[in-house]
């Protein structure tokens, strides 16, 4: 049975227990030059000066064999030199010596505990318990101990007597109902806190009792008891949170809205605890009811930016929210200010030009894009996005001159060179220098060899031309392997083997691009044709030709006047 409960602590003990490490607790034999030496070790572990302690603990300890505190401490440098079973031996000789140390025992439970031996550390502890019986530290960790080893009703029976000898608390409490919910005893578990609500009262407690309430569909004791809640802390976030969901789940929006202003205006609630329950309702509810809803929104958001104009938080929950609903100049605003507001942010420099792109701005996608890498000039994908706003502009020059930078500026970064080189093949095949596309494409494949989308490219750009068709074949066939059901690949390798006079051999690829979205490329739909056409395959291949023409958009400037030759050609 797994347990959502605290996790076994005594498990770190390790990393927190020779912090600052204290003499204090040990006992001395008597003699200033042994308690001297030793507290001078304990100087020496503290400075992390582990071989220098250990030997000074060590020509202790051959003048005097039973000296407790010398093994205690050399255990510790064994411990911080990561020997454990040097440690143990240690510890063991320490609590021979001094059976009634706390500690000694309590540090070699711990120790039994970080090696995975419950039974040992189980052990330990109960007899540490019972020589021990008001340090509340053993209590708590022998509940751990049990849940860990599956014994959960010791576990609860452990965190009786930790009430009965220290006093009922929230922790506790918490502790208890965590663990009967674990166990599937849900009523037992609200009953736990219930009676404890009886004699205490607890924000916390009786959030989670209105939690359970309203996972009963009980809203009205659920308001109620968030209610008790705020009563007690009006500004505790999760009641407020609990009482709007409650209100939103019972479609009583007025109320929920009312009770989100509060939320919002409460000044003692951080702003990143209004953000983050902000973004989830823009984000994970119904868009529909975001917009139905618009003018209370808006009026949240208003009033949070107002409050904290420089919180970075609100100022993009803000910007998502207004760009969720389709008001880019509002969203930019948001995101702008946030930027400005924190120079320093990479994140928020960077949300503020992705939103650019995602917004089409591509004006000012290819300033702020450019202002970006200037503020922060080894980050060379604000470079990429501002040339994603030249290239929408039709700036093919201004393009080029982006990827030289970014091959100037990192030419060990392969992801960023790939990109540059592949770009450019892409921008001089668009600008009809096909000798330098294909160099660019070259230098992008001897950065990486299985690139698909430039093999792609590339064997494209080669058939189209009739150049090399067997390079191109090779090319396309590694893109086909590496993405079997990429339609535009399968066009491409189809149309090689059609270039090449193997219509039989390209027909099967097409087939496989009409079912995974070649229907709805005029190109792939055309070149499908030809090859059905090509062979003598008529009925269908004027099927596809008719698709191709409801599919164009001019994108293929002949299609008409060549399938009406086509029909010519065999008399139709």
């Amino acid at each position: 049975m797994k347990l959502r409960i605290l996790k076994y602590t005594v498990l770190l003990f390790l990393a927190v227990f020779f912090v600052q490490i204290s003499a204090s607790a040990q006992k001395f034999r008597p003699g200033s030059d042994t308690e001297n030496m030793v507290l001078s070790a304990v100087e020496l572990l503290n400075e992390n000066k582990i071989e220098a302690a250990r030997e000074m603990l060590l020509s202790l300890l051959s003048q005097d064999a039973e000296n407790d505190a010398a093994w205690y401490y050399l255990a510790t440098a064994s411990l911080l030199q990561n020997d454990l079973s040097q440690a143990e031996e240690y510890l063991r000789t320490a609590v021979n010596l001094d059976p009634d140390n706390f500690w000694y025992r309590y540090r070699l439970a711990g120790l039994y505990a970080s090696t995975q031996r419950q039974e040992l550390t189980v052990d330990m502890y109960e007899k540490l318990l019972a020589d021990f019986p008001k340090k509340s530290e053993l209590y708590l960790d022998m509940t751990e101990l049990y849940t860990a080893q599956g014994e959960y009703e010791k576990a609860l029976e452990t965190i009786g007597e930790v009430e009965t000898v220290f006093g009922m608390t929230e922790a506790l409490a918490m502790y208890r109902f965590n663990l009967l919910r674990g166990l599937g005893r849900q009523e037992d578990a609200f009953k736990s806190l219930e009676k404890f609500n009886e004699d205490y009262s607890s924000p916390y407690v009786l959030t989670t009792l209105a939690d359970g309430q309203m996972s009963m569909y009980n809203d009205s004791t659920a308001l109620a008891y968030y209610d008790e809640a705020l009563d007690l802390a009006p500004d505790y976030a999760p009641a407020v949170l609990g009482k709007a969901e409650t209100y939103r789940m019972t479609r009583k929006y007025d109320k929920y809205f009312d009770v989100l202003d509060m939320f919002v205006s409460y000044e003692d609630i951080p702003a990143p605890a209004k953000s983050e329950y902000l973004m989830a309702v823009v984000q994970r509810t119904e868009p529909k009811f975001v917009r139905s809803f618009t003018p209370q929104f808006d009026s949240l958001m208003t009033k949070a930016a107002r409050m904290y104009p420089k919180d970075s938080t609100i100022l993009q929950t803000a910007g998502v929210y207004y760009y969720s609903t389709d008001r880019l100049d509002m969203a930019n605003e948001y995101f702008g200010r946030n930027a400005d507001a924190w120079p320093k942010s990479l994140p928020a420099r960077a949300t503020f030009v992705e939103f650019l792109m995602y917004a089409g701005d591509w004006e000012a996608l290819s300033t702020e894009g450019r202002k970006a890498f200037e503020m922060f000039p080894k980050e060379t994908a604000f470079l990429e996005m501002a040339s994603v706003g030249d290239y929408n502009l039709n700036r093919y020059e201004d393009v080029l001159q982006i990827c030289g930078k970014v091959l100037e500026v990192a030419p060990s970064d392969s992801s960023s060179t790939l990109r540059a080189w592949s770009t450019m093949g892409d921008i001089y095949h668009t600008l009809g220098d096909s000798k330098k596309a294909f160099k660019a494409y070259d230098k992008a494949l001897k950065v990486n060899p299985d690139y698909v989308y430039v093999l792609n490219n590339y064997a494209y750009y080669l058939c189209m031309e009739g150049k090399n068709l067997k390079k191109a074949y090779a090319m396309s066939m590694k893109t086909v392997e590496a993405e079997p059901d990429n339609a535009t690949y399968l066009d491409t390798l189809g149309w090689i083997l059609h270039l090449m006079g193997k219509d039989a051999e390209a027909k099967p690829h097409f087939k496989r691009a009409m079912l995974y979205g070649g229907k709805d490329s005029a190109v792939i739909l055309d070149h499908y044709a030809e090859v059905l056409y090509a062979l003598q395959e008529y009925d269908m291949a004027f099927v596809y030709w008719n698709l191709a023409k409801q599919k164009n958009d001019g994108k293929i400037s002949d299609l008409d006047e060549r399938v009406d030759a086509r029909k010519a050609a065999i008399n139709r």
